[in-house]
């Protein structure tokens, strides 16, 4: 699932279908076993404390941010996995370079850290504000590609998912949250300016993958138009990550059969 989802090099966004089902089938068991799965490796890699996991979601408003987090992570261990939600920058955190508070955020041995949204924001916000010009953004480009590699090499595996949907796939989430109660409070004014900005937004965004798409941390680009294609999608992704790591059981430190429990 990893090499086909891969971006390729060039991007375009426009030429990959955003609702593609990838070959899956839409099946709740399929998502529910991948889940436990998932509790399985996660148990593994807590357990043997060398190694970490960053996933890293990216997309436009009503992307699936939140619901893949909500579907795919619900099994892991809340002891050994952390959600990070990247928002405008505080004053005290404006006041450090911009890999700052991510880096602060990365998890540690034994553990899945979730960015919800990430340091990218820092290359496609800026750009689009008309305050990052082509040599800044890509000097921040070479900047994010030597983090990751110093995660990568320190042990940190890097998944990078890009939530792909339709214009009109985003028109009709926006438009649910008008119209349920319960959703009013997820919508902002602010997301029909992203819209207005789609080309824009979408250029800056091909320009971010393609700058940082490297063998160390590659970019996957994930159909989200619909859901459980979306989650399936992600759940593989992650599953494959955790089984190629070659994770094992750390060996007691002692002698089991030297101890009997009375």
């Amino acid at each position: 699932m990893r090499d086909q989802l891969r971006a390729p090099k060039p991007l375009s966004l426009t030429a990959i279908d955003p609702r593609d089902t990838l070959g899956l089938a839409k099946d709740e068991a399929v998502l529910e076993r991948s889940r436990r799965r998932l509790a399985e490796l996660h148990q593994l890699l807590w357990a043997e404390n060398a190694r970490a996991v960053l996933v890293v979601l990216q997309g436009i408003d009503t992307s699936g941010k939140d619901g893949t987090i909500r579907h795919v992570m619900t099994g892991l261990n809340p002891q050994g996995c952390t959600v990070t939600p990247f928002r405008p920058p505080s004053e005290h955190e404006a006041d450090h370079d911009f890999l700052w508070r991510a880096h602060a955020a990365v998890p540690g041995k034994g553990e899945i850290g979730i960015f919800n949204r990430s340091h990218y924001e820092d290359l496609v916000v800026p750009r689009l504000a008309g305050t990052l010009d082509d040599g800044a953004f890509d000097r921040r480009a070479r900047q994010i590609n030597d983090f990751e590699r110093l995660l990568v090499e320190s042990g940190t595996a890097v998944l990078k998912v890009f939530l792909h949907i339709s214009k009109e796939e985003q028109r009709e989430r926006l438009q649910e949250r008008l119209d349920d109660p319960t959703k009013n409070w997820k919508f902002s004014p602010g997301d029909l300016e992203v819209r207005r900005r789609w080309d824009e937004y979408w250029r800056a965004f091909e320009r971010a993958i393609d700058r940082t798409n490297t063998d160390a941390a590659p970019w996957l680009i994930v159909p989200a138009d619909r859901k459980w294609a979306r989650n399936l999608a992600v759940s593989r992704v992650l599953e494959e990550t955790l089984e190629g790591m070659g994770m094992a059981w750390p060996p007691p430190r002692f002698d089991p059969r030297a101890y009997k429990v009375e």
